[in-house]
């Protein structure tokens, strides 16, 4: 597939967060660019700042020192969503009419209101995550694009890891593959490792926890395994209690992508409630409060079933 040369100096994507030192987005260590925007809305989802493509206010009430010391984004928000009643002196937000204009931020001194993401050429973060190049040669890491969904901002992902590729830095990507066609078929070619999510194999089950049917993204993972029989393919599910942990789910991801020598490895994500504090910054519910993360025995029981699906042994797939 032919590859397409991009300008490096003047292409811009919408970045969430660059976080170096990561050892589970692929192999090695490795610095992950979450890039922002997503087509799922997964109720268990860790990264709720990532679904908005655009940059987001956010609201840590905590920080807020209140208007009788401060005030300054009472006067600065022009549509008047931060407001303040009389029982509270620390501020509030009105959802519904914040535009995400961000006039509140650079005035609030203790960092209460800050926003999720920022523009950002391809040369930006391509300098800062060449900063760890020391760690890649040695452990065999690279760039990994996360999100949101990473495939969303085509273009700007694919110039990333094209450049990655120029600076000898191996590239990895986290994805759903809930895209159009065009826009795997543009990032792919620039891909070492890809990191896919087979959520749930029921189409209705899948669309009752992640707001679409899984029609599209079995399409397109088909499609690629079959396009790029050069790319390593490893299979994920994140593991949620009474949602996925079973064996009927397991071992129907099994026959899917067993056929297919290039998907090296399925892994199990066990379920964590690390990004729920985010959605209250937000203004948004987190509806998974009830659940909890899978016990040590169902991780042992399902993952017995992909070492065997793989031949390994119990202690070939610990180390």
């Amino acid at each position: 597939m032919e590859n397409t040369a991009f300008n490096t100096a003047a292409l811009k994507g919408i970045v969430l967060n660059i976080q170096h030192f990561s050892t589970h987005d692929g192999p090695g260590m490795r610095t992950t660019v979450f890039l922002k925007g997503c087509t799922l809305r997964c109720k268990w989802c860790s990264n709720p700042e990532s679904i908005n493509p655009k940059p987001e206010l956010a609201y840590n009430l905590n920080r807020c020192i209140g208007k009788d010391q401060c005030g300054f984004c009472l006067k600065e928000c022009p549509e008047s969503a931060i407001f303040n009643v009389d029982s509270d002196t620390k501020v509030r937000t009105n959802w519904d009419l914040c535009t995400n204009c961000g006039k509140c931020v650079p005035v609030c001194p203790p960092q209460a209101l800050y926003l999720f993401g920022r523009e950002m050429t391809v040369d930006e973060v391509m300098d800062e995550v060449e900063q760890d190049s020391s760690f890649y040669h040695e452990s065999g890491g690279g760039i990994t694009l996360s999100g949101g969904e990473c495939q969303l901002q085509a273009d700007f992902a694919a110039a990333l890891l094209e450049e990655a590729h120029r600076r000898g830095i191996n590239t990895a990507i986290e994805t759903a593959s809930n895209v159009p066609w065009e826009f795997m078929a543009k990032v792919l070619p620039h891909v070492d490792t890809v990191l896919h999510d087979i959520k749930l194999t029921d189409p209705e089950r899948h669309k009752k926890w992640t707001g679409v049917d899984n029609t599209r993204i079995r399409a397109n993972l088909k499609r690629a395994y079959e396009t790029f029989p050069d790319k390593k393919f490893i299979a994920r599910t994140p593991l949620i209690p009474g949602v996925n942990d079973d064996e009927e789910h397991i071992r129907a991801t099994l026959e899917f992508i067993k056929p297919y020598k290039n998907v090296v490895d399925y892994e199990l994500l066990p379920y964590m409630r690390f990004g729920e504090s985010k959605y209250g910054f937000l203004g948004k519910v987190y509806e998974m409060q009830d659940f909890n993360p899978p016990t040590a025995e169902t991780l042992a029981r399902l993952r017995a079933i992909i070492d065997e699906a793989f031949g390994r042994t119990a202690k070939q797939s610990s180390t």
